[in-house]
């Protein structure tokens, strides 16, 4: 028997998403159920990434096209033949309960962030308690609507009662670690890039920083800010002390941040999704050997920055405070003890594979694999 057809609905993460499919995807695929992940971008289909086929969708700018846009990508995926719909923003949600409704498919919701809260920058003050309590109403009634619901962070769950946690652990990427030498540091921030990830404080905190260090960044500015970046960054003297890489695909990136000394996680505080953050960039900073600056607000990851022992928690929004935690790591041999620390903690308890097996587990009840039709392969557990 042919195995289930699993469909990955996305309506803004791209085609080669971190977590929809190099992760989640791909744990799926390797155990034997057919993937597919449908996505925006150019149209038609792309070449497949971990065993799972790719299709690209056109889709209307701005949140308003989006929600527009709604009922098309339902009757896509209810096109598919699909055993499950895996849906993994609010939009994809609703689209993949629609499609769902049409063609029985099982519907799994995957929430990523704490949505409500993602309203503040869009309201006015007024309007913002009315706003969350509103979409808070909405999330929960897709969540007692689908089949079921994975979280990928702890703090997310509260809203989803049963909810499975499939958290963004580290995924298990070949990469040899940082070797930490005497010298100025180099500091790496990876991902996105913007004012509310910290880097106005970034550039005062390195104008105190010993003299020499340096700043890496691999990733884009997402918030339109960059003219004020480098406007910024050369009225303070650090233009050439600044290389901008770009964004790169997630092995590569891994490569350049594991040249750094020093990781960046540098969410400011005020927003809900900050505080319950647990980004890629972190585990990737673990993985590469490097020590991590990061927010002590931030409660999950100041968690496991804690209890890993791999870094520094500071006030982010004090580029003070920054600048003395980058002093403190300038000394090599700390950095070399913290990012050891780092490095066995990505690759034992918060490692990726356990997590892969939970995903897996619930696939098993929702689309069960024909008898032999499976790998029993979930995701490996380490490099």
């Amino acid at each position: 028997m042919t195995p289930p057809l699993v469909l990955l609905l996305s309506a803004a993460h791209p085609p080669d998403d971190l977590r929809v499919v190099r992760k989640e995807g791909a744990a799926l695929a390797a155990a034997g159920w057919r993937v597919r992940h449908l996505a925006p971008g150019p149209p038609g289909p792309q070449a497949a990434i971990e065993g799972e086929a790719i299709e690209c969708y056109p889709r209307r700018p701005g949140w308003a096209g989006r929600l527009r846009g709604i009922p098309a990508l339902a009757r896509r995926a209810a096109a598919d033949g699909s055993a499950v719909l895996h849906a993994s923003e609010p939009d994809a949600w609703a689209a993949a309960l629609l499609a769902a409704r049409r063609c029985g498919a099982r519907c799994v919701l995957d929430v990523h962030e704490h949505y409500p809260s993602r309203l503040d920058a869009r309201l006015p003050r007024w309007a913002r308690p009315a706003g969350r309590a509103a979409l808070r109403l909405l999330c929960r009634a897709a969540g007692r609507a689908a089949d079921a619901v994975v979280v990928a962070k702890d703090g997310l769950a509260a809203e989803f009662p049963g909810a499975v946690a499939v958290r963004n652990y580290a995924l298990p990427i070949a990469i040899a670690p940082r070797r930490h030498r005497p010298g100025p540091p180099t500091l790496a921030h990876a991902g996105a890039l913007g004012r509310s990830r910290g880097w106005p404080q970034l550039l005062e905190a390195m104008a105190l920083a010993p003299p020499g260090t340096r700043l890496r960044l691999i990733g884009r500015f997402t918030d339109g800010s960059e003219p004020d970046f480098r406007a910024r960054a050369a009225a303070l003297g650090l233009a050439g002390r600044i290389e901008h890489l770009g964004w790169h695909p997630h092995p590569e990136a891994l490569a350049l941040l594991a040249e750094a000394d020093i990781g960046l996680v540098l969410f400011q505080p005020g927003e809900e999704n900050h505080r319950l953050a647990l980004p890629h960039k972190l585990f990737d900073a673990m993985l590469a050997g490097l020590p991590v600056i990061a927010p002590a607000f931030a409660e999950e990851v100041a968690g496991i920055i804690q209890d890993a022992g791999c870094g520094l928690l500071v006030e982010t929004a004090d580029p003070a405070a920054i600048a003395g935690a980058i002093a403190a790591l300038a000394d090599p041999d700390l950095r070399a003890r913290l990012g050891a620390a780092g490095r066995d903690a990505a690759l034992t308890r918060y490692a990726w594979g356990a997590e892969a097996a939970r995903l897996v587990g619930l696939y098993r009840r929702l689309a069960p694999l024909p008898v032999g039709g499976g790998n029993g392969q979930a995701a490996p557990a380490g490099l």
